[in-house]
C-alpha cells in the first residue's frame, strides 16, 4: 500500500511567548508546529532572504550538502504523537559517474523545514497526519492581524 502525502508550504512564522509558531498549509487547511525561537528565526530568515552576519547551523549543514554534491530533495512530516511531530529529510546526491543515491534521515520537523526552505525544496505531510491536525487558518489570520506592521524579532 502506497502512503500518500499532501504538499504544504510555510505560510508564516510568528513569535510566541515560548518560541515560534510555524504555520504550514495550503488552500485547504493550515496547521501549526511550535519550534524554539532560534529555528523559527532561521526559517523566517530563509523565507525572506535576510542576510546574516555569519553562517548559522542550518547554513553550515546546507553548505556541507552542496560541498558533497548533495541537496535536500524534500521533507515529509510523517507522524505525530502527543503533539510531537516527526519528519524525514530526504537528501539526493549524484557522484561523478552520475550514480544517484537517495538518503532518508530522521530529523526534527523544525530543522527539516528550515533546510527545505533554504533549499527551496517541497514540504509534504503524510495524509494521516494532515487529516488529524486541527485547521488553524483563523488563528493565523488573527495573529497576522495582531502583528501587522511588526517585524519578526531577531531579524
Amino acid at each position: 500500500m502506497e502512503k500518500s502525502v499532501v504538499e504544504v508550504e510555510v505560510k508564516n512564522v510568528l513569535a510566541t511567548s515560548a518560541g515560534s509558531a510555524v504555520f504550514l498549509g495550503n488552500d485547504e487547511k493550515v496547521f501549526v508546529i511550535y519550534v524554539d525561537h532560534s529555528v523559527g528565526s532561521a526559517i523566517n530568515m530563509f523565507l525572506h532572504g535576510t542576510p546574516k552576519p555569519r553562517p548559522q547551523t542550518h547554513d553550515l549543514f546546507g553548505d556541507v550538502l552542496v560541498a558533497l554534491g548533495a541537496h535536500v530533495e524534500r521533507v515529509v512530516i510523517n507522524d505525530f504523537t502527543d503533539t510531537v511531530y516527526f519528519a524525514r529529510l530526504i537528501i539526493g546526491a549524484e557522484n561523478e559517474l552520475q550514480a544517484r543515491k537517495i538518503v532518508e534521515i530522521d530529523a526534527r520537523p523544525s530543522d527539516s523545514i528550515a533546510l527545505a526552505v533554504q533549499a527551496e525544496a517541497p514540504i509534504f505531510v503524510a495524509e494521516h497526519v494532515w487529516e488529524a491536525v486541527e485547521d488553524m487558518s483563523i488563528v493565523l489570520k488573527k495573529m497576522e492581524d495582531n502583528n501587522e506592521g511588526t517585524e519578526f524579532p531577531g531579524i
